[in-house]
């Protein structure tokens, strides 16, 4: 009779501790979030689609392709219109690394000076942005088609210093060219996305001055856990974000709010198997869209015919 009566108590209480667990797992995935924005998503496609770039209809047309030639962790991409090829960086061994849009290698530049190049940014015709993630320090460096190395000594550089948090600082850099904003997405702990206006600095004739803009209410609207790269869209005036450990791409309109995702989970978007550890997501002047994922594989999502 004992065991009987200590077994009508320890089985709720263990299936309460269970129904806490979930709970708890639940929130740290944001998975109540991603479960009724799956709604909103499903409830205002027709609105929504033609205002926007709206990663529902994206497939996969290459997958986990790797970078012949390339063994080092890749982080971040951007595309540069003028050249039409995509740049990486790598950061134990840093280097620029430029690909064609099939991701194959089509030059490497040393990086001398930088400590941890997380992020590298497109801003006009041969001028870049560089993050070093650690230090929370933006370079601005130029590079044309006769660069041998970028010193970082010899940069023009930022250092912002914003919640500084081991190597959780900036991983992802996008540039609004209309607005002259630079997005910078802190990784995590807490997640966040600041503007930073005023560099890197374009016009000598003004004043050298840095804005920076924080969005909270923006920022506790992403449902994801952490954040890897940014992408603005000059069309739709939209941002993506890429988050590696929740597998997602979120677009995000002018007003801060998340409208559409693309899943990185295998058997979605056309995917044969899930992407691991995405790094870097970039859209082309045409709305293709690529990412790397580490340590050196390649992708390519294009959109399709709204069905």
């Amino acid at each position: 009779m004992r065991r009987l009566t200590q077994a009508r108590v320890l089985l709720p209480t263990l299936a309460l501790l269970f129904l806490v667990a979930l709970l708890v797992v639940a929130q740290q995935w944001r998975l109540f979030e991603r479960g009724w924005f799956a709604v909103q998503e499903w409830r205002h496609a027709a609105e929504w689609r033609d205002r926007s770039i709206w990663l529902p209809d994206y497939r996969a047309s290459i997958q986990a392709r790797p970078i012949e030639g390339l063994s080092a962790d890749v982080s971040a991409l951007t595309f540069d219109p003028d050249r039409r090829s995509l740049f990486t960086v790598t950061n134990k061994d840093a280097q620029i690394i430029e690909l064609s849009l099939d991701g194959q290698i089509v030059r490497r530049i040393p990086l001398v000076g930088f400590g941890d190049p997380e992020a590298i940014e497109y801003i006009s015709r041969d001028l870049y942005v560089i993050t070093d993630e650690r230090r929370q320090r933006l370079f601005r460096v130029h590079l044309n088609d006769d660069t041998d190395f970028v010193d970082a000594a010899e940069s023009e550089q930022l250092s912002l210093g914003i919640g500084l948090n081991g190597n959780k600082g900036f991983e992802g850099l996008a540039y609004d060219a209309t607005n002259h904003r630079l997005f910078a997405a802190k990784e995590r702990d807490p997640v966040s996305i600041y503007e930073i206006h005023g560099f890197p600095h374009t016009n000598p004739d003004k004043p050298f001055a840095v804005h920076v803009v924080e969005n909270s209410e923006r920022d506790a609207r992403l449902f994801v856990r952490d954040l890897s790269s940014l992408q603005y869209d000059e069309g739709s005036g939209h941002l993506l974000a890429l988050s590696d450990e929740s597998r997602l791409v979120i677009e995000i309109n002018s007003d801060g709010r998340p409208i559409s995702t693309l899943s990185l989970l295998g058997g979605q978007h056309g995917l044969e198997s899930s992407v691991p550890q995405a790094e870097g997501v970039a859209m082309d002047d045409q709305g293709g869209l690529y990412l790397v994922s580490e340590p050196n594989l390649f992708y390519v999502f294009e959109k399709q015919a709204a069905r």
